[in-house]
């Protein structure tokens, strides 16, 4: 059993679709951002840089003691090399997807987030930030739009934790103010993959977190002034 610390955003997106696409058997511990729960020590103790998501695995492939892992990209690889999915084993496959995972986890992922907090969180507007980071989102778009280009998914022929990483990000692309009639082979991915059942089941998930409709100081507070 996986026990995943998760609250529905981009990063806790990609383990859900990971865990219904391989059906691993998991349940979920609410780890609700907003009220600080990512400070609490328990939380701390598996994920000490007070991000999740973060899984506690109850069935290690050794059989020793739960092991716990934090940081979405060194999550979806664990849970790739448990299960033997969604991360070929052959040199030149692995790594394609290992180099667009990480393209994910060093681009596609921050700069889409520095552009969620300049454009719509931020108290101050900021001009240069405001420019910036819409220009770097349109650039990364870019990139993943060339590289789909005649292929069905990011990284191969076969569906990979690349893309898994990679789709939550995109399924936010009105936040980020991307249109992907802008980008149609980002959108002809993003539509197939969305349409796949366990992407449908894990994205649906989100209902089922009640978050208010506005952010509140604390909120605020706890998402971007609050130290470890």
């Amino acid at each position: 059993m996986i026990d995943l610390y998760y609250w529905p955003t981009p990063n806790g997106h990609k383990i859900t679709l990971f865990l219904e696409e391989t059906a691993l058997p998991y349940r979920i511990v609410p780890v609700d951002i907003g009220a600080g729960d990512q400070f609490r020590p328990e939380f701390l103790a598996i994920s000490p840089n007070n991000r999740m998501p973060a899984i506690v695995d109850h069935a290690p492939a050794d059989d020793g003691e739960p092991i716990s892992v934090f940081e979405s990209g060194a999550i979806l690889q664990y849970l790739a090399e448990k299960s033997g999915r969604l991360l070929p084993t052959a040199a030149r496959e692995r790594k394609s997807v290992l180099e667009w995972l990480s393209w994910q986890l060093g681009g596609f992922g921050p700069m889409l987030g520095q552009n969620h907090h300049f454009t719509r969180y931020a108290p101050e507007k900021v001009p240069y930030a405001i420019e910036r980071y819409p220009r770097e989102t349109a650039r990364l778009y870019g990139v993943l739009d060339r590289r789909l280009a005649g292929r069905e998914f990011i990284a191969g022929d076969a569906l990979s934790i690349a893309d898994l990483a990679c789709h939550p990000w995109a399924t936010s692309h009105a936040w980020h103010h991307v249109d992907l009639a802008d980008y149609p082979e980002v959108r002809r991915w993003h539509a197939a993959l969305a349409a796949r059942p366990a992407f449908a089941r894990a994205y649906a998930l989100e209902k089922t977190f009640k978050r208010p409709a506005e952010m509140t100081d604390e909120m605020r507070r706890n998402l971007f002034g609050r130290p470890a």
